[in-house]
């Protein structure tokens, strides 16, 4: 892999690479070049040039383009999802879902591209007033490891529909795919400058980017403490900032809900991507009326998850992506042991036997009899484990999910319209799901309340994120 800057693929001006290996073998797939601050500001330089020819296209005429490479990548997807599970990890069909994910966003936003309005009105005594919709200028986007396709649409999708041009952050152990994504955007007619690449370390290539004045606005997905960071390097130049910063979901199973429904629910919603998702069911609340039946079937399925090589057929769960991942889950459930905090119901360490040796494998573990203030509790873990504990009803539940200083995401499970209707009124939460859990169409705005980040992506509404107001007042 290469630099992506002003449409030339190229090495880091320090000359310095890194490895980027298979979190399932320690193999290394690929070198990426060690980009650092002269290199964004590079990168920075060629979007500001390419933004004036960029933002005189039609809105049509930008997400065209778009339209192209979501054909392509579509028709790539085998070698582009193959590529996500080496240097990821996930499972191979959780890959193939999000390509397509990643040409799903493009494709809807170039459905939404004819439909860029500003507004109109004839105020007496002031004449006729315009309300336009500009787009920022260079804007900059530094993503993750856990969703590298997905998340790189949510942020170029609008931003380059709108006008806007890019200087494009991913993460250092999942850099190669946003790559190959980004040169298929090239081949698709994507001109130079417009979106660039560049790999590196967040202290260094991450805070340039937010820190960088040519750059307007900054779109930010990861750590809350990182986000922090991130706001407190944009604020002296007065950028706009988007940040989605995590959360730890709680998942509410009431006494009429359909437990087989439920319970498959909480698989899905904490073990896909290896519990590696912002959005993941992160605390379980059942009431105490169904609880021993709950837990019973919920540990049984758990047992039934194959862990291994995310390229191996029959696997659902895959490895963590990094060994700092790994660490921090193996302390949070040795922590559980030491303090005789819980019990660990299965699960709790790493699998043995051959396959697992070189990998950051660990398996789905299931932990109950917590203290309300545990770690798994009040802390956002990212990884497969998932923390249950039972409450008496809807009241109670509703008081621990909200003692948190997430609010990302949040489920209730129930066919009760009026506890429904309490809880997804008294849920602290940016998105509220009703029977389901860890769904996010591009179509609806996605963000969090407190803790977990502030704005919005997706939606029609990205679009203005991306834009400003210019008031043009006439008076004949």
């Amino acid at each position: 892999m290469k630099l992506l800057i002003n449409g030339e693929w190229r090495d880091a001006a320090s000359g310095k690479a890194f490895a980027v290996r298979n979190p399932a073998t320690g193999d290394m797939l690929e070198e990426a070049p060690l980009g650092g601050e002269e290199d964004v500001r590079s990168a920075a330089e060629a979007a500001g040039e390419a933004f004036a020819d960029w933002s005189a296209k039609s809105p049509r005429a930008r997400a065209k383009i778009l339209f192209f490479a979501a054909e392509e990548v579509r028709r790539r997807n085998t070698d582009l999802a193959a590529l996500l599970t080496a240097e990821q990890g996930k499972p191979i069909r959780e890959a193939v879902d999000e390509i397509n994910g990643f040409a799903n966003i493009l494709e809807y936003y170039y459905a939404l591209s004819a439909g860029e309005r500003g507004e109109f009105a004839n105020l007496p005594g002031y004449g006729h007033t315009i309300v336009l919709r500009r787009p920022l200028g260079v804007c900059g986007a530094i993503i993750p490891w856990n969703m590298p396709a997905i998340i790189m649409g949510w942020k170029i999708g609008p931003a380059l529909t709108t006008g806007n041009t890019m200087v494009l952050k991913p993460a250092t152990t999942a850099p190669l795919t946003c790559g190959r994504l980004a040169s298929i955007l090239e081949g698709a007619g994507l001109p130079p400058g417009v979106l660039n690449v560049v790999t590196g370390p967040g202290e260094t290539v991450g805070r340039e980017i937010a820190r960088n004045p040519e750059i307007r606005k900054v779109s930010f997905t990861g750590e809350a403490g990182t986000g922090r960071q991130v706001a407190l390097d944009a604020a002296p130049a007065l950028k706009q900032v988007t940040l989605e910063l995590g959360g730890s979901d709680p998942m509410i199973v009431c006494d009429d809900a359909d437990i087989p429904m439920a319970v498959e629910g909480a698989v899905r919603g904490r073990f896909y991507n290896c519990g590696q998702t912002c959005t993941a069911v992160k605390r379980l609340y059942v009431f105490d009326s169904i609880a021993d039946e709950f837990i019973r079937r919920l540990r049984s399925r758990v047992e039934s998850i194959v862990v291994g090589n995310g390229m191996d057929r029959g696997v659902d769960m895959g490895p963590l992506n990094n060994p700092a991942g790994l660490e921090r889950v193996v302390r949070e459930v040795d922590a559980v042991c030491e303090h005789r905090d819980g019990e660990i119901v299965t699960g709790g360490q790493a699998p043995r036997g051959e396959g697992y040796e070189r990998g950051f494998f660990f398996l789905p573990t299931l932990v109950a009899g917590l203290s309300h203030d545990s770690p798994l509790f009040s802390e956002e873990v990212f990884g497969p484990v998932l923390p249950v504990a039972t409450v008496a009803d809807l009241d109670e539940a509703l008081i621990r999910a909200n003692d948190s200083r997430y609010g990302l995401g949040a489920s209730v499970w129930t066919r009760n319209a009026d506890l429904i209707a309490r809880a997804t009124e008294g849920l602290e939460a940016g998105i509220v799901w009703v029977n389901q859990h860890l769904k996010i169409p591009p179509e609806v705005p996605f963000g969090g309340t407190k803790g977990s980040g502030i704005g919005r992506e997706n939606g029609s509404r990205a679009l203005e994120a991306y834009t400003e107001e210019k008031v043009v007042m006439i008076r004949l």
